[in-house]
């Protein structure tokens, strides 16, 4: 392997012994962030704005809370664990002016200091801890004795101990049991952007509902070309996680496999390839983030239709039905414009 992964050994929790960390938000990585660090033994506080319905969740899960302008005047290194879009105003107001330096300011992801909208003062350290997984899963694994995951990166080193700060971190998280890789703020955001759009959550959910319609339009049964395109893409994907594309062709039949070759690139073409390196250029050229931010300082109103056309696609209304009567899944059901909504999802999903 030519990328280095450092584990819990090379990334003593001694070096955050002592100092306070405020970690801002209570969202999917908020919580998990807070209930882990405070479970490996370091001295958490959770800063969120007045009247936020997380308090009593947080207080609730033992941990101190305090508003986002005390909890940074008390740390020695703050975690912004909130949306990318509001980040900048919220370190402009509550943030920026209440940082000492030698503060270790950190990030879950790349966007706003890659995009330049937070520049941090010379005198602070900025470095990223990423966990490659949505917060439930940083909670739940850690949880069971395990760990996600992660990138980690130094933007700034003012004090001579970021490197060691942040590695640290990453261990409180429980990251380094998994192993941990040193990027940069530029490639962590580039491809984690792409990543999500061409993939995980853009190409691979157009991929599944132009299946599904393509068998339902083909006269097939709703709930049959559900479980043959969406439930069982789980199953694959596991495959996958565990012994990568050669595990799973081992897996699978020989049938599937041979279909696998013949077919899989006439679907995902050399076209779809040409396609997916103009989102790279756009990602990498500020075009979506300027997009996304100007949509966001409208009030969302492209996002909000999508949101809705999309929650209503009727591979959703069949899911549902089909789920409810699943129940060893543990099903889950989302109300999109309710609590579950992106302004309360926090940093990365």
């Amino acid at each position: 392997m030519s990328v280095k992964m450092f584990y819990s050994a090379e990334a003593p929790i001694e070096a955050l012994k002592g100092q306070r960390i405020a970690v801002i938000g209570y969202g999917s990585q908020g919580h998990a962030h807070a209930r882990n660090l405070k479970e490996s033994g370091l001295d958490v506080v959770v800063g969120l704005k007045e009247g936020s319905k997380s308090r009593a969740v947080a207080e609730g899960d033992g941990l101190k809370v305090a508003s986002v302008a005390d909890a940074v005047k008390s740390a020695d290194v703050v975690m912004i664990a909130t949306p990318d879009t509001g980040q900048k105003a919220l370190y402009e107001r509550d943030i920026a002016p209440n940082l000492k330096p030698g503060t270790l300011l950190l990030f879950a992801h790349g966007f706003n200091i890659h995009f330049g909208r937070i520049a941090p003062a010379a005198g602070i350290d900025v470095g990223m801890v990423a966990p490659k997984g949505p917060g439930h899963l940083v909670r739940s694994v850690y949880v069971s004795g395990g760990g996600v995951p992660a990138l980690f990166a130094i933007h700034q080193d003012a004090s001579g101990t970021a490197r060691a700060r942040v590695m640290a971190y990453a261990n409180g998280l429980g990251c380094t049991k998994a192993g941990i890789m040193e990027t940069t703020f530029k490639d962590e955001t580039e491809s984690d952007l792409f990543g999500e759009q061409a993939v995980l959550c853009g190409g691979t959910a157009q991929l599944v509902k132009s299946a599904w319609e393509t068998l339902v339009e083909g006269g097939y049964d709703p709930e049959l070309a559900y479980f043959e395109t969406m439930h069982e893409l789980k199953l694959i994907v596991d495959l996958m996680y565990r012994g990568g594309l050669d595990f799973m062709r081992f897996s699978v039949s020989d049938t599937a496999e041979y279909g696998d070759y013949v077919s899989g690139p006439r679907i995902i073409d050399a076209s779809v390839k040409a396609r997916m390196k103009q989102v790279l250029t756009e990602i990498q050229d500020g075009t979506f983030a300027k997009g996304w931010i100007a949509e966001d300082e409208a009030g969302r109103p492209n996002y909000k239709r999508l949101r809705a056309e999309n929650s209503g696609h009727p591979i959703e209304t069949v899911g549902r039905g089909l789920r409810k009567q699943m129940t060893f899944l543990n099903p889950v059901e989302v109300d999109m414009d309710g609590a579950q909504g992106a302004a309360e999802k926090g940093a990365k999903a």
